[in-house]
């Protein structure tokens, strides 16, 4: 395939052939007119979009370089493991904002990338007597998986370096007929004393540079800060033919090359995780500064990190969890509302009371929301329509302007999850309250409010095909987490309620309390006694 040239440096490159690109697109447009309609809000972008520039270090007014149109390219894995918590929360975040930019009415063009070609990647594969290409095409499916338990949208392209050579070879060649680079025995290196602006992103200095950290340190640079475009090939690693002789690329280059094919080089919103400040974006700015100097991107958008005992968790430190791990005991959506309900820019503590917290707030939301859909199927279709009392009116419209002013103040996700509290109490006082089960217009009321909270829901990414089905999946973690099958559980209950007959009132506390310290609420009413599962009683003692 012949080298493509970056001679344009507004628009993306048009001639990429490559079958292994995996390009797909599952929210469509109508639902996004559906939800602004029912949400009091209309395609016209009546609401503001605020984001904060890492860049500039303040909160900036959202405007796209083209009118209703954004480009975004997040930086994704470097696949060589399964991915952990830190990693879902960077694409939970952005997962988030491309969702709220297509219920603004945005055409969203997201690129997420895919390393598949890096030095750890090599180091697995010898370890593992694996195919460096193989083994990361084989992480790739299941950093998927765990996107679709985790409802993140597929990006619009996915690009993987090992695609991608000719591009990056050409911005190589470019930086180097722009004196911004320099060749050593078949590597490349970037000459950031050529580049006066280098810094800005991070506001660290070049001395600042922490030489050696992802690759080894080489005595043959001009300024230790400088770091290789390319690299010459090493016996039994993947290389390809270039300019330099056979190589692979550094690691920085990949994404500025994939960027600038895919979105130009001047495009809307560059994210990633804040590890990657600096010296990934410090780098790609100014290798795409290099290769055009009229590269310019809006905003930049970080993602605070995931801590254990207030230190990062990072596959390097080996203090993780991978995805895999946690949604083994707690439900995909529990962790989802777990990453979500602290503000993106933010560190995020993770501990299990925090899992169970989240896991207990999703029972109660699907099940209130299960509970509206039952009571408002059982309305006889004929039955006269009621007008729908003002307070309930005034509190659906309240919910909805916390979520529209919430999202559009940096995407503050937290304070929409603690506004939906008020909802869901008044779908609950009409559901089970004496005072509310008499309410005019009772069956209407519950219908608004949930179709209200089920909106919200989907542009969070919190949505569920099946309330029943997910409440379910939620019983059954909690089973899991307390070693404990439904059987047992019920048999329990047979011993409770047969202690409480004989006035063994002590033997049927003690029942309840044993099963709450393991996280089964039980919950008694006139048609019997059920259970639900709930945060363990110790956690609970702990915490309070």
């Amino acid at each position: 395939m012949a080298a493509l040239h970056f001679f344009n440096c507004y628009k993306s490159l048009l001639r990429i052939q490559s079958p292994k690109i995996f390009i797909r697109n599952t929210f469509h447009k109508t639902n996004i007119r559906h939800l602004s309609t029912s949400l009091g809000h209309s395609d016209d972008k009546k609401h503001r979009l605020w984001l904060y520039n890492t860049m500039t270090k303040e909160k900036e007014l959202f405007k796209p370089k083209v009118d209703g149109k954004v480009g975004m390219y997040v930086c994704g894995v470097t696949a060589y493991d399964l991915s952990h918590i830190g990693h879902a929360r960077v694409y939970v975040s952005f997962d988030v904002l491309f969702r709220y930019l297509r219920f603004m009415g945005y055409e969203v063009n997201y690129v997420r990338n895919f390393t598949d070609v890096d030095d750890k990647i090599i180091a697995r594969a010898v370890q593992l007597g694996e195919d460096p290409i193989s083994l990361s095409r084989r992480f790739c499916e299941e950093f998927h998986r765990d996107m679709e338990y985790l409802h993140c949208l597929h990006p619009t392209v996915e690009p993987r370096v090992s695609d991608h050579m000719p591009q990056i070879i050409d911005m190589i060649k470019q930086i180097l007929d722009n004196g911004r680079a320099y060749r050593i025995e078949g590597d490349v290196y970037f000459s950031v004393d050529e580049f006066p602006q280098y810094g800005r992103l991070s506001g660290r200095k070049l001395e600042d540079n922490r030489a050696g950290e992802r690759v080894a340190v080489d005595s043959r640079k001009k300024n230790p800060a400088d770091f290789a475009l390319w690299k010459s090939a090493k016996e039994g690693e993947p290389s390809w033919e270039s300019p330099w002789g056979f190589g692979r690329p550094g690691w920085h280059i990949e994404c500025s090359a994939m960027s600038a094919a895919y979105l130009g080089y001047s495009f809307d919103i560059h994210g990633g995780g804040m590890d990657l400040i600096f010296p990934h974006h410090e780098n790609e700015i100014a290798q795409s500064c290099a290769a055009c100097d009229k590269s310019n991107i809006s905003y930049w958008i970080h993602n605070g990190f995931v801590t254990i005992d207030s230190q990062k968790m990072s596959k390097s430190l080996g203090n993780f969890f991978t995805i895999r791990q946690v949604i083994e005991l707690y439900h995909p959506l529990a962790l989802r509302l777990f990453l979500i309900g602290t503000h993106y820019r933010s560190p995020i503590n993770y501990s299990d009371i925090h899992l169970e917290s989240a896991s207990d707030r999703a029972y109660y939301i699907y099940q209130t929301l299960q509970d509206c859909i039952e009571v408002v199927g059982q309305q006889d279709e004929s039955s006269p329509k009621e007008i729908i009392p003002t307070e309930i009116l005034d509190c659906i419209q309240t919910f909805n302007d916390v979520f529209i002013t919430s999202m559009s103040e940096d995407l503050h996700s937290p304070v929409v999850l603690s506004a939906i509290s008020d909802p869901l109490k008044t779908a609950n006082d009409l559901l089970h309250t004496r005072k509310g089960k008499k309410q005019e217009a009772r069956i209407q009321s519950l219908a608004a409010i949930e179709k209200t909270i089920r909106n919200v829901l989907d542009i969070l990414g919190l949505m569920a095909a099946s309330y029943h089905e997910v409440l379910q999946q939620l019983r059954e973690k909690s089973l899991k987490r307390a070693k404990l099958t439904k059987d047992q559980v019920v048999k329990q209950i047979n011993e409770r309620n047969a202690a409480r007959k004989n006035k063994e009132y002590e033997r049927s506390d003690a029942i309840r309390k044993d099963l709450a310290t393991l996280g089964i609420a039980l919950m008694d009413s006139p048609e019997g006694t059920t259970w639900r599962p709930a945060v363990p009683l110790a956690m609970q003692e702990q915490c309070s």
